[in-house]
């Protein structure tokens, strides 16, 4: 798989499907529309962070809605791309991958819910996970499609 080319289905993983995983998913399902199928999922099941709704609020884009899932619960074999956000993700990922052609890649991104402080600190801190996902996103999957945030 190219950089640039949007596989036709991708799952984004982390710990919990709380934090990083959903919001990944949300922000891919803005940027690209329905170009492709976003899915994610966590290693643990967990309950999205109030933060990640308030840093998607701010942006239009809606997760209120999201029902967290484990690995578990999908099938690696119906996504072309997994896209691991934490160390515990990869390593799932490439145990549930073993047997079939998914392609695996490992993007290292900090877990915002680790940092202290105020309600604003926290807030910056999940804003620049946000902004860096989407960064992240248009170099590996190229410009939008046509759904600008």
């Amino acid at each position: 798989m190219m950089r640039g080319e949007l596989p036709d289905s991708v799952l984004f993983a982390c710990t919990h499907n709380a934090v990083r995983s959903p919001m990944a998913e949300a922000l891919a399902k803005r940027l690209y529309g329905t170009r492709a199928y976003f899915d994610s999922a966590g290693v643990n099941a967990g309950e999205v962070d109030s933060f990640v709704l308030a840093v998607l609020d701010e942006m239009g884009v809606d997760l209120h809605r999201h029902r967290v899932k484990v690995l578990e619960d999908v099938d690696p074999g119906e996504f072309d791309l997994i896209i691991t956000l934490s160390p515990e993700a990869h390593h799932a990922a490439l145990e549930l991958t073993r047997d079939v052609a998914t392609a695996v890649e490992y993007w290292p991104t900090p877990d915002p819910s680790a940092v202290e402080g105020g309600r604003e600190t926290r807030l910056h801190a999940y804003r620049a996970m946000r902004d860096a996902l989407m960064l992240r996103m248009r170099a590996r999957f190229g410009a939008t499609g046509g759904v600008e945030v």
